[in-house]
């Protein structure tokens, strides 16, 4: 690649600069001091070193760009736009962070075609590239052959100090280094600015000695404001490190150009303004109006057009080639590309009868993935640290991913809840058809509410393996007994919460949550055994809730249950129809489908007329209000657990066939 003349260089940073500058300015909101400051660097990657193609966003072998400090957006929009792509013209920078544009505050990648990965809370964007790098080095390992090399692409990150900072960044890193991702390189932006100022104030480690403990490789540019030549030698550098990720500290000055307000937090998250930007146009030469980019800049920025149409029919003549000698191997990897699940990916998914024998859903969920695993390539994850508690292993698989075993499909993220649930985002944006999915307790949610919630955001079908789900985890206490977290995960928008009652339900939730590649599942899953249902079935599922047991005419009341739970609300019934009651059972083992369903099938499940209802759950009654009303009940919790065995639990916080038979008598009388 001919080098751009220094001045040439200058000229296309600058546009980067003068381009954040200008659309903050007229937003009258946003970060000018990190694309001011990270131009250089953003210049060096995506003029020198970023494979991609304009016209393509969705290139599958293109490099991945993630903007981990997201709230340096307008650098990653200026880039977008500059380089040609056509999803963000100079009118949608000139809409930045208004209603309805491409160009919000925060990268999302929902929003526009370009952009990797959704990114704002500080440390998920690195983490999720530690995502992005494990799925291209398991597809490297899995489909490429020595003569047709169909998966080879970098992944490269800026991430500022308030990156560093967060522990989700710590967590990743260190699995990054273990697993040896030598295809993951960060450019770190060392401004020694946050918005409380200089960064000495709480942070004073030496990084790039934490990443070396890491098994990082590490360098440091002194000048990352004006020497372009180091930074991409430096870039070159960490490319030819193949066995460790990188990270290339680069000192920058935040607000570069501003001759008073470069250096300072008040250039972190507040526009320049017009007098200190006519300022800044004189001391960085810049002799254009707002919004406007010298033809000369254009021209450098929009060779990546050719370069990226080149570079994407050259892989295409090798996934000819590929196609050609390993037709098999390429009608799965093109499947992948494709988005498509394999036919009969679903057929073993077991069912259930009562004469079968009762099992902790966690069991079930085990079952599932041992049914799922061979006829679903796609499927790859693991569990933070307990694996055997969470049953997240699949039968028949042997060995795990490794460094020296990529190709394997188990995942260990060791004792790394919030990295795991980033990591899991990083392989789903993706995009390359890989299902990913975690386990670890449903009380540790809370460590991963961040991350699941940009599952949520950003629509990805990540598959959330949650065990341990209430009061019966038992003699561990209230510390891990979640009484409160379910009915939160249901106030999450875009997430399908699922507490199945039974192995038919839990195949059923994993049929959904696997078909669903465009909405996040929480599988919360039971220590404790329970009765398979006569009446329960895969599809009732997608239902959301259904009648599991019903009566003659119009019911006196209504028991709704969920999980372990539900039994206990099938035995009561039974009771109460002997003392001459009527009464249905409602199983709801998924609130959000069923509020999806028509007013008219809710209706037929949750008749209108009947206003005795009753909702069974070991867990907080928050949310159930709006099916049991005022007229209603329920037995739930309304305070942490204890420490006892879990039927002790169980029966001294009131989950027992008779204090629901005693409550539905006194509702009923």
């Amino acid at each position: 690649m001919v080098a751009a003349p220094a001045s040439l260089d200058t000229l296309c940073i600058n546009s980067i600069r003068m381009l954040a500058v200008d659309a903050i300015n007229k937003s009258k909101s946003g970060h000018p001091g990190l694309p001011m400051g990270c131009a250089p660097m953003g210049y060096a990657l995506w003029d020198k070193f970023l494979h991609h193609n304009p016209k393509n966003p969705k290139w599958f072998n293109r490099d991945r760009f993630v903007l981990s400090a997201g709230h340096g957006c307008m650098l990653l929009y200026a880039l977008l736009h500059l380089t040609g792509y056509d999803s963000v013209t100079i009118d949608d920078i000139k809409q930045f962070r208004q209603w309805g544009s491409k160009t919000p505050g925060h990268p999302e990648t929902f929003e526009t075609p370009g952009i990797e990965v959704t990114t704002g809370p500080l440390g998920a964007g690195i983490s999720n590239a530690v995502g992005l790098a494990i799925a291209e080095s398991h597809l490297a390992a899995k489909f490429n052959k020595p003569e047709a090399t169909v998966v080879d692409h970098f992944t490269y990150v800026i991430m500022g100090d308030g990156c560093n900072q967060e522990g989700v960044s710590s967590e990743a890193a260190s699995l990054a280094g273990h697993l040896k991702l030598g295809k993951l390189i960060a450019l770190y932006d060392d401004n020694h600015i946050t918005i409380d100022g200089r960064t000495n104030v709480s942070f004073t480690e030496d990084v790039l000695k934490r990443y070396e403990a890491y098994g990082w490789h590490v360098q440091h540019v002194a000048d990352g404001n004006t020497d372009v030549d180091a930074i991409a030698k430096a870039i070159e550098a960490a490319k030819a490190v193949t066995d460790k990720p990188s990270i290339i500290k680069i000192t920058t000055t935040i607000g570069f150009g501003s001759p008073n307000k470069s250096d300072t937090a008040g250039v972190h998250g507040a526009p320049l303004g017009d007098e200190e930007t006519e300022l800044t146009r004189q001391q960085l030469g810049w002799n254009y109006g707002p919004f406007e980019v010298p033809q000369d800049a254009y021209d450098q920025f929009r060779q990546a057009i050719d370069r990226g149409a080149s570079l994407e029919a050259e892989w295409n003549q090798t996934l000819a080639t590929y196609r050609s000698k390993y037709p098999t191997e390429s009608a799965e990897f093109e499947r992948m590309l494709r988005g498509e699940l394999p036919q009969g990916w679903d057929k073993d998914l077991p069912t259930y009868t009562p004469d079968d024998k009762g099992l902790a859903t966690r069991k079930h969920s085990q079952i599932c993935l041992g049914a799922l695993g061979p006829n679903l390539p796609e499927l790859i994850g693991g569990s933070a640290d307990l694996t055997h508690s969470n049953y997240t292993d699949i039968k028949g698989e042997t060995g795990s991913y490794q460094p020296e075993t990529p190709e394997k499909r188990y995942l260990h993220f060791g004792v790394r809840e919030h990295a795991m649930a980033a990591v899991l985002n990083g392989i789903a944006y993706h995009n390359s058809g890989l299902i990913p999915y975690g386990g670890t307790f449903l009380v540790f949610a809370d460590y991963m509410r961040g991350s699941m919630r940009l599952s949520a955001l950003s629509e990805l079908g990540v598959v959330y393996v949650l065990t341990h789900d209430s009061i019966g985890v038992g003699e561990d206490g209230p510390t891990h007994q979640p009484v409160e977290t379910i009915p939160s995960l249901r106030a999450m928008p875009g997430l399908l919460v699922f507490r199945p009652g039974d192995g038919n339900e839990t195949s059923g939730a994993y049929k959904l949550a696997i078909g669903n590649r465009h909405r996040p599942s929480a599988l919360c899953l039971s220590r404790q055994g329970m009765a398979n249902q006569a009446n329960s079935s895969i599809e009732k599922v997608a239902l959301g809730g259904y009648i599991l047991e019903d009566c003659d005419g119009t019911p006196d009341l209504i028991l709704i249950g969920t999980g372990t739970e539900l039994d206990l609300c099938v035995q009561a019934a039974k009771q109460l129809s002997d003392d001459g009651k009527k009464v249905r059972v409602v199983s709801m083992p998924c609130v959000e489908l069923f509020d999806e369903q028509s007013d008219a099938y809710k209706e037929e499940v949750l008749p209108g007329s009947v206003r005795k209802r009753i909702v069974v759950e070991a867990a907080e009654s928050f949310g159930w209000y709006r099916f049991i009303g005022l007229d209603g009940d329920s037995v739930t919790m309304n305070r942490f657990g204890a420490s006892a065995p879990g039927g002790t639990c169980m029966e001294k916080f009131g989950f027992t066939v008779e204090n629901v038979v005693a409550k539905s008598k006194a509702l009923l009388s």
